[in-house]
């Protein structure tokens, strides 16, 4: 029989590197952003922030924004709050992390974010059973 001891001490995911595009480059290097994991409790609330319900009690979902929300809540290096970084880009950190990346490099992040959060699978069936609970 096992012990609680495994629930009581995971082993954590670490932040990842991970270069996104060879446009930002410091002294000859492409710099990399670091992303972090998001949790299920995080996703939940994004996931509730994104749906919306019409008076006739009709859900609909924003998968586009929740995609981008979850996708810039996990960046933690470049710090999207930053304010010259928003002076250039936009206001917020969604917009700034759009304005920022070409569409490759946008689905790049996008997925590594995913993969690292352990959403490999389809985000659909995830959205899907957090909204049916």
């Amino acid at each position: 029989m096992s012990s609680l001891k495994a629930f009581l001490n995971p082993v954590q995911v670490e932040n990842q590197e991970i270069v996104i595009s060879n446009r930002f480059m410091e002294e000859g290097k492409a710099v990399p952003f670091i992303i972090r994991p998001i949790t299920q409790k995080e996703n939940e609330q994004l996931i509730k922030k994104y749906t919306k319900k019409d008076k006739k009690g009709t859900e609909t979902f924003n998968r586009t924004e929740y995609v981008q929300a979850l996708t810039a809540s996990a960046v933690v290096f470049p710090n999207l709050s930053d304010v010259k970084l928003q002076d250039k880009y936009g206001l917020g950190e969604t917009e700034t992390l759009k304005n920022m990346l070409l569409v490759g490099e946008y689905a790049t992040l996008a997925q590594a974010v995913q993969s690292l959060s352990g959403l490999d699978t389809d985000v659909n069936e995830d959205i899907e059973e957090a909204k049916n609970e």
